[in-house]
């Protein structure tokens, strides 16, 4: 079938058709038919809090309920008029707009210094980058591409509770594509932080519970197709989190991505009560990655 297409397109005179013929052909061709599908969401809406109030520009308020997107027709500096599709006017206070950049709108990421702390002496020093996660990571990727060793991530549990924003408004519980637009956000992640590891020997470890697991597990299997990709599972909380009609959760789960020479060595501790392991060739017993506490063991709570 694609050679047949390829024959077809070769047919086609105006250089400009079949060009803008190809293109459409490749997107179709690059859907997946197998494995884990879903929809490539739109980026989501992001928010510039350091860039200048402008005429034309795209604006959104700090704070409060109206999250819509309004256009800045003019400023004084201080006050703006802004306005939404040529029909609705009004002025506003330019302290209390934010710049917002839409889908398809050039971004460019910087780093600005805004202090530092120095205790270690000659020691190197921490890099804390305060942030949208996706513009840093891709700020890192002129800097740090193939050179980090380990990456952790703790994403959004997409539990359906508002905690977290998506293509400027929350995925709730009763949102169709939740999952979807879950795993559209993690994707473009994942693809980043995929070109800033080492590949030949670093490892990526993501939490997470029980809501998604299944997908992310998939869709680490795609993003890291050839490389090893391992869940294990740790307890939080002996006690349990109660939860309405439903188990309760005591653990979470922990994705390891073991890229190129990347393994798990012996470690001369067993992890529960700091207690050493026998070096003389006795493997370590992981016992499940259980937290230290004492009420994490069976024994103690009969």
């Amino acid at each position: 079938m694609p050679q047949e297409l390829d024959a077809l397109l070769a047919r086609v005179d105006d250089p400009a058709l079949r060009a803008d013929l190809a293109r459409q052909i490749d997107l179709v061709r690059a859907k997946r038919t197998f494995g884990l599908v879903f929809e490539s969401h739109m980026p989501e809406r992001v928010q510039l809090p350091s860039h200048p109030v402008r005429g034309r520009s795209s604006v959104a308020f700090r704070d409060g309920d109206d999250e819509r997107t309004w256009t800045v027709d003019s400023t004084d500096g201080a006050n703006a008029t802004i306005s939404r599709d040529d029909e609705e006017r009004r002025t506003a206070a330019v302290a209390d707009l934010v710049v917002v950049a839409e889908f398809g709108e050039p971004i460019y990421p910087g780093l600005a210094h805004l202090g530092s702390v120095h205790r270690g002496g000659d020691k190197p020093a921490h890099v804390v980058i305060n942030g949208e996660n996706h513009h840093a990571l891709e700020a890192l990727q002129f800097t740090h591409a193939g050179k980090i060793d380990c990456i952790y991530i703790d994403p959004p549990y997409n539990t359906g509770a508002r905690d977290w924003k998506y293509d400027n408004d929350y995925v709730d519980a009763d949102d169709a594509y939740r999952h979807s637009k879950w795993l559209a956000f993690m994707e473009r992640r994942l693809k980043l932080a995929k070109q800033l590891l080492n590949p030949d020997d670093s490892v990526l470890i993501v939490t997470i519970d029980e809501k998604e697991y299944l997908r992310l597990g998939m869709l680490l299997e795609q993003t890291f197709a050839g490389h090893r990709v391992q869940m294990i599972t740790t307890v939080i909380s002996a006690k349990g989190t109660m939860r309405t009609r439903e188990f309760s959760r005591v653990d979470e789960h922990i994705f390891v991505v073991l890229i190129g020479e990347a393994s798990v060595t012996p470690w001369g501790h067993n992890m529960l009560d700091g207690g050493s392991v026998e070096q003389s060739g006795a493997s370590v017993k992981w016992i499940q990655l259980r937290r230290r506490e004492p009420t994490s063991t069976r024994a103690s709570r009969p």
